[in-house]
């Protein structure tokens, strides 16, 4: 079994170019279901085993998400085996991942968008890196892997664009409005000043190296407690409020697709529960009715 988990793990990264953690979880799952069928030849795998697997899974408590994660690696595994003909048939045929609750994203409202981008004072460069890193995150919508992989040259000044590397590390274009550029503009020109000119990474931290996931997540959360905002946001809320607002102004779903960098419309879709709010209070101002 271990011969073939690494075959398919060098697949992901080769063939695939999947991100460090898309294969890191991997791993760890096949490592799980291989000691799950302990000695057992891969040939002689079958759905019975695949099903004792995830009875176990849910016996142990494991969350939906996670099983269909689960679920998910051992499909693209065994589909792997197939078309390499180290298997004739995929145990994962006619099996059936748990139903998922929808899960609405948290988001802010306008307002709330506002006093977040206020919040730092911009007094210091610290500070007017984080007023970027904020206005960024929302005038974009970017996802905050592809914030922290920025660097100086990604910026288009004069166009109003940004160039992202996505999922995959699949390339695109994201339009990006004037005040973060003005941001960004003072950011590094302060930067240049206090002798970080020479590092290509975009946003950096206090010793001279590109900021992280981590790091974007304790900002956000210090400007929130700054805001006085009730809303307890991740980093990937702005992204939420982003897409939210749009949709809430008259952007159609295709073109929000499009700027999120979804490959699947179907992705997009979740935002349009979010914006109901925003129809019952025109069907309320409209219908006579109502």
């Amino acid at each position: 079994m271990e011969r073939y988990i690494d075959k398919f793990l060098d697949y992901l990264k080769v063939e695939k170019d999947s991100s460090v953690h898309t294969v890191i979880n991997y791993s760890v799952d096949l490592k799980e279901f291989a000691d799950f069928i302990q000695e057992k030849e891969i040939k002689d795998v079958n759905v019975f085993d695949v099903r004792k697997f995830l009875v176990d899974l849910r016996q142990k408590g494991l969350k939906k998400v996670t099983i269909a994660r689960k679920m998910a690696c051992l499909r693209s595994f065994f589909k792997f085996l197939c078309r390499e003909a180290h298997i004739k048939t995929s145990p994962m045929i006619g099996l059936v991942g748990p139903k998922l609750d929808k899960k609405l994203p948290l988001f802010l409202n306008e307002d709330e968008v506002s006093k977040l981008l206020d919040a730092p004072n911009e007094n210091d460069l610290s500070s007017l890196r984080d007023k970027a890193v904020l206005e960024t995150l929302y005038s974009s919508g970017i996802r905050v892997s592809e914030l922290v992989g920025l660097n100086i040259e990604d910026i288009d000044f004069i166009g109003g664009i940004i160039r992202v590397f996505g999922k995959g590390k699949k390339e695109r274009l994201a339009p990006i409005g004037d005040k973060a550029l003005r941001v960004i503009k003072s950011y590094i020109d302060k930067r240049s000043s206090s002798g970080q000119s020479s590092v290509r990474a975009l946003f950096l931290n206090k010793n001279n190296r590109r900021l992280t996931d981590r790091s974007i997540r304790n900002i956000i959360e210090k400007y929130i407690r700054v805001a006085s905002i009730r809303e307890n946001i991740s980093p990937h809320g702005l992204r939420h409020s982003f897409a939210t607002h749009l949709l809430n102004r008259g952007a159609d779903l295709r073109s929000v697709q499009e700027l999120l960098g979804h490959a699947n419309l179907s992705t997009t879709q979740i935002y349009t529960h979010l914006s109901t709010e925003k129809l019952k209070s025109v069907y309320e101002k409209t219908h006579p009715r109502a």
